[in-house]
């Protein structure tokens, strides 16, 4: 997105007043609708001047809204006697709008934040004087820290990096838009369709053979794997001795073995 540049021509601080003052004097409000046009590109300077800083799950439009609510609202609550021209009280209302939206859509805490301008600011200022990035070792030298404690720092900024899913991350005329949502690998196994057919094949031909083995076979199986029982149970419950339970159990599994090889 293109960075705007303040427009050159915005009204006086006299054609400001003196519309103001027939707004106030009339309460017209295509008087204070005049202000707000001739104010408007101010708001948009001060939005596109932080455009880098806003959140990527946020819209640029949030903060346009935003800054035109700060603006009406200035016109509404400017007092001429208190000295300030009414851009001057207009600059200072939007841009604290703007910085409060900023900060309600930003989860992390104000003292991480400054942590962030700390490492920028030691990282500019080595690679000015040293015409190169810095290292991770460098880079805590120039902070006063250890390398240890930077890591720790840059981890934190990394988890306070919030961005949307549906973020457009790719779009062309061939594949169309592709969002990052697409592009992220999930350790989920039942997101890949080709590991559920196979789980899904598997399970069929286990209950296949599961059901060709004897009723006596099927019984030892659920006691033993569903219900855990002890091989001594079983036997006490089918009548016949550990020791058959585990011949039972040893021919059962190698009917299986055949049946799934």
């Amino acid at each position: 997105m293109q960075i705007m540049e303040r427009p050159r021509s915005r009204p006086t601080a006299a054609q400001a007043l003196r519309v103001w003052r027939e707004y106030k004097e009339t309460g017209d409000l295509r008087k204070r609708d005049r202000l707000i046009f001739m104010f408007a590109p101010m708001v948009r300077y001060l939005v596109y001047r932080k455009i880098r800083e806003i959140p990527a799950q946020c819209e640029v439009d949030d903060f346009l809204s935003c800054g035109m609510e700060a603006l009406i609202t200035s016109i509404d609550r400017y007092d001429p006697a208190k000295g300030a021209t009414l851009e001057q009280f207009a600059w200072t209302r939007i841009q604290g709008a703007i910085l409060d939206e900023l900060r309600r859509h930003d989860w992390a805490p104000r003292s991480l934040r400054a942590t962030e301008r700390q490492i920028n600011a030691a990282r500019q200022k080595f690679a000015a004087r040293e015409e190169r990035p810095p290292t991770k070792a460098e880079l805590a030298a120039e902070l006063g820290i250890t390398p240890e404690e930077l890591s720790q720092r840059l981890d934190d900024l990394a988890r306070a990096e919030v961005t949307s899913l549906h973020q457009a991350v790719h779009a062309d005329e061939e594949d169309g838009e592709i969002e990052r949502i697409e592009t992220v690998q999930s350790d989920d196994p039942l997101a890949d369709p080709l590991a559920c057919a196979e789980r899904k094949d598997l399970r069929e031909r286990f209950r296949k053979a599961f059901r060709a083995l004897s009723p006596r076979e099927r019984q030892v199986a659920v006691l033993l794997y569903h219900e855990e029982w002890t091989l001594r149970e079983i036997g006490a419950r089918l009548g016949v001795s550990e020791s058959r339970v585990c011949q039972i159990h040893s021919e059962l599994r190698r009917r299986l073995r055949e049946q799934l090889a």
